[in-house]
């Protein structure tokens, strides 16, 4: 082989080799979370969150489904739930899913005081520090909203939603799919309650639908980090767009 033909085959090499090297250093760009996970970057995100649970024989259900496949999500528990069920809140944490807070009693925080405010977070996130240890439990106020003036009394960041398919009121899986699918986009927080076997059941179908969109679910916690949002206490976060 001539010295002018083997140069011309390194040359080609080169044009083949740098440009997979540049796409393989894209594809495996990292951002990080809250402090040790890192999530490759440059990808479609998007948060599934649970209202109401913990409840035996639906939240166990779908933390089963969430591992099959390998899913995040974020649980907003109601106090009075937790006892009787500790182990399903300790299981979310164990594989990896957000827990927060969504008052004791599901209190209606538009129009509370401050102290009830205070009192419905506080003995819900109380119950949480001592079942799972100490951390920063954020909290979805039920109904998505607190009096106005109020927030500081919350301590940590809220989370509303993007996408509400309303499961609560069809207790229909194809209309809560479809819902859904509907409205979805990248940074969407959609909400669900896990008490009711429908909504696991569509849950879990979307997980499945939306991943052959290219979609990748993550906790709340995660979505806000990988689009460079710091919260803040007494924010209501509505989606990961920044």
């Amino acid at each position: 082989m001539g010295k002018r033909r083997f140069f011309s085959i390194l040359v080609a090499l080169a044009l083949v080799v740098v440009p997979w090297g540049a796409s393989l250093r894209e594809e495996t760009a990292t951002v990080a979370t809250d402090g040790a996970a890192r999530l490759p970057a440059g990808e479609k995100y998007i948060a599934l969150t649970f209202d109401d649970g913990p409840k035996a024989g639906t939240t166990d259900v779908l933390l089963d489904g969430l591992a099959e496949r390998r899913a995040s999500a974020t649980f907003f528990l109601i106090g009075r739930q937790i006892p009787g069920n500790e182990a399903l809140v300790e299981r979310m944490a164990a594989e990896g899913h957000q827990v927060g807070n969504h008052t004791w009693n599901h209190a209606r925080l538009t129009e509370a005081t401050a102290e009830i405010i205070a009192q419905e977070l506080g003995q819900t996130d109380q119950l949480l520090q001592s079942l799972l240890g100490p951390g920063e439990y954020w909290v979805r106020p039920p109904y998505g909203g607190v009096t106005a003036g109020t927030e500081a009394t919350v301590g940590v960041p809220m989370v509303k939603w993007s996408v509400d398919p309303r499961d609560w009121e069809s207790l229909n899986t194809d209309k809560v799919v479809q819902a859904v699918l509907d409205t979805v986009q990248p940074n969407s927080i959609i909400l669900l309650h896990d008490i009711y076997p429908t909504s696991v059941e569509a849950a879990l179908r979307l997980v499945d639908l939306l991943r052959q969109e290219g979609y990748q679910f993550v906790t709340v916690r995660e979505l806000l980090a990988l689009n460079g949002i710091t919260p803040k206490a007494g924010v209501l976060y509505c989606s990961g767009n920044p």
